[in-house]
């Protein structure tokens, strides 16, 4: 008969996983409702919600519509919704011209929720992907076949101050232009607007997981591919100090909280940014990223609740104080219960 085995450990880490309650004291990240932002689209009209096909959950919303998410998000305990226009096209020319108009689609939803819900917070996004037929975040230059930087950031910082006289609470600058958040602070400063804040997209990787995100403003259909490179101002996926020094450059020139884009696979980047600045970080679990856990549990290859609940856990354990995500209702709802 064998001998049982004992062995003499000093350590025995499995202790602490014994029973849920003791697994409950060590728990070391907890996910919040307070932790999220719920990125919304809006569209004209007053039909029904529009479901976008690549986003399974996700719609599009009219004003109205939309007013009635924030409410719900709000009663949940969301703290804060970032919103996206969806134009039709015949109002998208290659200067993005509609972005300045006064009577914008997203300026029009910005006082409405503003109105209905004035203790959320509300983000606008600021680039010009959604209004132009070529689906590039600027103005391109004269031989067309790069964004021209400078010409851009006037224009962002007029946008800025149009979403600020609206009521948003945060302007997002999501273009990655040399400069824009040093100009934007100027533009709101100079407008009367010192309380609104700028939450930069600081560190947004040239990544081939925003496909269905342009589906849902429609940019790649203006674009004519979802496909579009960007790699002219959005960051190399390969680079990691150039991460921290977008971020650097953005603290000093006023960034109020910094972002990372995506989250999921840029994970040591969050960390890197939390280490080198004392702002607070935001990280966006992209559209793609949301997507591939859809379809992997329809497939049933994934369980969508726990990878769900995994996936934004790691985003926060890494170091976001905040996470952009669509599943941000889901989770409020569930975290309710």
């Amino acid at each position: 008969m064998a001998k049982k085995s004992k062995l003499v450990l000093t350590h025995r880490p499995r202790r602490l996983r014994r029973q849920p309650s003791r697994r409950a004291l060590v728990t070391e990240t907890v996910l919040c409702t307070q932790d999220l932002i719920a990125p919304l689209f809006v569209v004209e009209g007053k039909g029904a919600p529009e479901p976008i096909a690549s986003m399974p959950g996700v719609s599009r919303f009219s004003i109205d519509d939309l007013v009635k998410e924030c409410v719900e998000l709000h009663s949940l305990g969301v703290p804060a919704v970032a919103l996206f226009p969806k134009l039709d096209a015949g109002l998208k020319d290659a200067g993005g011209t509609e972005a300045l108009n006064p009577k914008t689609l997203v300026l029009r939803a910005v006082r409405a929720v503003k109105k209905a819900v004035p203790e959320l917070t509300v983000i606008t996004d600021v680039a010009l992907d959604p209004y132009t037929t070529h689906g590039h975040d600027g103005v391109l230059t004269p031989s067309g076949d790069d964004v021209d930087n400078d010409r851009t950031v006037a224009i962002l910082c007029e946008m800025a101050v149009l979403q600020a006289a609206a009521g948003v609470d945060f302007v997002a600058p999501s273009d990655m232009m040399d400069g824009r958040v040093g100009a934007i602070r100027q533009a709101l400063d100079e407008a009367g607007y010192i309380s609104t804040g700028i939450l930069a997209y600081s560190a947004k990787f040239n990544s081939a997981y925003y496909g269905p995100f342009r589906d849902a403003v429609g940019s790649a259909k203006a674009a004519g591919t979802r496909l579009l490179s960007k790699a002219t101002y959005q960051m190399n996926p390969a680079n990691r100090r150039e991460a921290l020094g977008e971020v650097a450059l953005d603290e000093q020139e006023g960034a109020d909280i910094v972002m990372v884009k995506p989250a999921g696979l840029y994970l040591d980047i969050i960390r890197e940014v939390r280490n080198a600045t004392k702002k607070p970080v935001a990280a966006y679990q992209v559209s793609g990223e949301y997507a591939q856990i859809h379809a992997a549990a329809q497939l049933g290859w994934l369980d969508l609740v726990r990878c769900r609940d995994e996936s934004l856990l790691a985003i926060k354990r890494a170091g976001a104080d905040m996470i952009l995500t669509y599943f941000a209702k889901d989770v409020a709802m569930s975290l309710a219960k």
